[in-house]
């Protein structure tokens, strides 16, 4: 008697065993007949491109984020190296764990779309760190300087670039710019946390604010295109 009750459930759960397994079959066979844009949408921000122009515009949008954000991170580095046991410590280290949020997020998003970061990126992490290191020797006022000014150039940045989507398709491009406003919102929050510090009383602020913003804006043409 014990024996073919033993018997009868173990046939029963093998039964369903089997069915279960015939389930997880059939739904990964469908997810595997899926054209390949219903798959990736479910993960990425990027809508698949349409044509060769629109895969062109978003790898050179794509690729000089990305290489903001990079460059961003090395700056901060460099004045953490510094600074870092300063009082201003705390507020750069803030700083510079949203910056690896956004590197992050857009890492995620070149290697979902396959899109090559830039080519420069060996230059711009050399040269982030010194920019980031060279104004923190001038203590807080010169760390802060060069914070409004990178922050500044990377917001008007990605201004340029919600104005460029809106005009082309809100709706396509509703998941991207949502990541970019809120990148955006991050660098100005950066940019007037640097004049809250004190950025403008640094001598010679001005100049040095410019020269800062001539290199961004070198970066973003570099970036764009190789």
């Amino acid at each position: 008697m014990q024996r073919a009750v033993f018997t009868h459930v173990r046939s029963h759960d093998w039964t369903q065993f089997k069915l279960i397994n015939l389930r997880i079959w059939q739904c990964s066979s469908v997810y595997r007949a899926l054209p390949v844009q219903f798959i990736s949408r479910a993960y990425s921000v990027i809508p698949t491109p349409r044509d060769l122009t629109e895969k062109e515009m978003l790898d050179s949008m794509l690729r000089v984020d990305h290489a903001g954000e990079y460059g961003a991170n090395r700056i901060y580095a460099g004045q953490m190296a510094v600074l870092g046991r300063s009082q201003t410590g705390p507020v750069i280290q803030e700083m510079w764990d949203q910056e690896k949020r956004h590197l992050a997020k857009f890492n995620d998003i070149l290697s979902e779309n396959r899109v090559r970061p830039t080519l420069f990126l060996p230059i711009w992490n050399v040269a982030g760190f010194l920019l980031g290191a060279g104004t923190a020797l001038l203590g807080k006022k010169g760390a802060m300087a060069c914070t409004v000014a990178v922050e500044e150039s990377i917001s008007e940045h990605y201004n340029s670039q919600i104005r460029s989507l809106m005009e082309e398709d809100p709706d396509r491009y509703v998941e991207l710019l949502h990541v970019i406003k809120e990148f955006r919102d991050d660098e100005l929050e950066h940019h007037d946390t640097g004049l809250e510090h004190d950025a403008e009383s640094l001598p010679g602020y001005k100049i040095l604010k410019s020269a800062i913003q001539l290199g961004c804006s070198a970066a973003i043409y570099i970036s764009q295109r190789v």
